[in-house]
C-alpha cells in the first residue's frame, strides 16, 4: 500500500520516500482514527497527510517523553533542535530527520504556510512549562498552534469547492473540536503528566480542581462534581463541532468522506464518553470496532462515488500533484 501511494504522488527519490514510509508508520501506529480516515483519500494525497501527521507526532512524543533519564532541559534541547531542523528543511530541504524531510517536500508541494509549523511548535513548547489554563479564552491561544493550525494545513492537501478563506475558519475548528475530545478523553493520562488542559474557570463552575481530579484518579471513585464538569466540555466540544460543520461540504469532493468520517469518529468519542458515565479518569474511551467499521465502510462506498463523479480539478484550491 505505502509503494502505491507514493508511486500515485510522484514521489521517486530513494530516501524521500524511506521518509515519508517512516511518516505513514508512524500515523498507523499512533492515530488509528486519523490514519482510517486517511485511506478513504486518493491515494496520492495520502502521503501529505502522513507526513503532516508524522511531524506533529515526532514533535509531540519529544515533548511527553517523561523517561527518568529525559529531563524538562534535554526536552526543551530536543525540540529546539527539530525546530532548527525544520527552518532549514523548509528554506532549502536540507536536514537528516526524515519526518522534516517528508513534511518540508509536502509544505512546497501543496504551497503551505510555513507559520502554521512554527506556531504548532510554539504551542509544543508551552507543553514544557505550562500545567493549567485559567480560562478557555488562555487554552484558545494554546490550541490554535497545537490543533487549529493542523486543520489549516490539511486545507491545501483536501481542496476545496470555495475559497480556501472561506473554509479555513471551519477547518481550524474541527482541529480544535478534535483536541478537545482528546483533552476529555485523556484527562487522566494529561493529569498523570501533571497537566490540566481542562480550563479553570470550567472546573471551578462545578466545584472541581486539580486535587479533586487527583484524588478521583487515584482512588478510582467518581464524584458528581466532576462527572458534571466533563458533562460540560463535552458541550463545549459538541459546539466546536457545530461551528465546524458548514466547512465539510467546502471540500474538494473526494476528500469530504475522509474528513466526513473522522468528524464523525471523533464525535463518537463524545457519545461513549457520555455512555460511561464520564469516567474518563478511570478508563479510556473507545469506539467499538464495529461502530468504526461501519462508519468506515460507509465513507469507502461515498469516496468510491465521490472518484468516479470527479474526473477535473475543482476550483477555488483542489490539491495539485505532488511534483515529479
Amino acid at each position: 500500500m505505502t509503494r502505491r501511494e507514493l508511486d500515485a504522488a510522484g514521489i521517486t527519490d530513494p530516501a524521500l520516500r524511506r521518509a515519508y514510509a517512516r511518516c505513514r508508520r508512524l500515523n498507523a501506529r499512533h492515530g488509528r482514527t486519523y490514519f482510517l480516515a486517511t485511506r478513504l483519500l486518493p491515494a496520492a494525497r495520502r502521503p501529505a497527510v502522513h507526513a503532516l501527521y508524522g511531524f506533529a507526532r515526532w514533535a509531540d512524543d519529544i515533548v511527553d517523553d517523561l523517561s527518568r533519564d529525559v529531563t524538562p532541559r534535554r526536552r526543551a534541547e530536543a525540540l529546539h533542535a527539530l525546530e532548527e531542523q525544520l527552518v532549514a528543511g523548509l528554506r532549502d530541504g536540507t536536514g537528516t530527520e526524515p519526518v522534516v524531510r517528508a513534511l518540508a517536500h509536502t509544505a512546497a508541494a501543496y504551497d503551505i504556510d510555513h507559520q502554521h509549523f512554527l506556531d504548532f511548535l510554539a504551542s509544543m513548547r508551552s507543553d514544557l512549562e505550562v500545567t493549567r489554563y485559567a480560562t478557555y479564552a488562555d487554552l484558545e491561544v494554546y490550541m490554535h498552534g497545537s490543533a487549529a493550525v493542523i486543520g489549516l494545513q490539511m486545507l491545501p492537501v483536501l481542496g476545496t469547492v470555495t475559497p480556501r478563506e472561506e473554509a479555513a475558519p471551519h477547518a481550524a475548528a474541527l482541529g480544535i473540536a478534535f483536541q478537545l475530545t482528546n483533552f476529555l478523553r485523556d484527562v487522566g493520562e494529561d493529569l498523570d503528566r501533571g497537566r490540566v488542559y481542562l480550563p479553570e474557570d470550567l472546573l471551578d463552575a462545578h466545584g472541581v480542581d486539580r486535587e479533586l481530579l487527583r484524588w478521583s484518579r487515584d482512588t478510582g471513585r467518581p464524584d458528581p462534581r466532576i462527572r458534571s464538569a466533563l458533562r460540560a466540555a463535552a458541550d463545549l466540544a459538541e459546539g466546536v463541532y457545530r461551528q465546524a460543520a458548514p466547512g465539510l461540504d467546502m471540500l474538494d469532493p473526494v476528500s469530504r468522506p475522509c474528513i466526513r468520517t473522522a468528524y464523525v469518529l471523533y464525535r463518537d468519542i463524545l457519545r461513549v464518553i457520555e455512555a460511561d458515565g464520564y469516567a474518563v479518569l478511570h478508563r479510556r474511551a473507545v469506539v467499538p470496532r464495529g461502530r468504526r467499521a461501519a462508519v468506515a465502510l460507509g465513507g469507502a462506498a461515498r469516496a468510491a462515488a465521490a472518484r468516479l463523479r470527479t474526473r477535473a480539478p475543482r476550483r477555488g484550491g483542489a490539491a495539485p500533484e505532488v511534483p515529479r
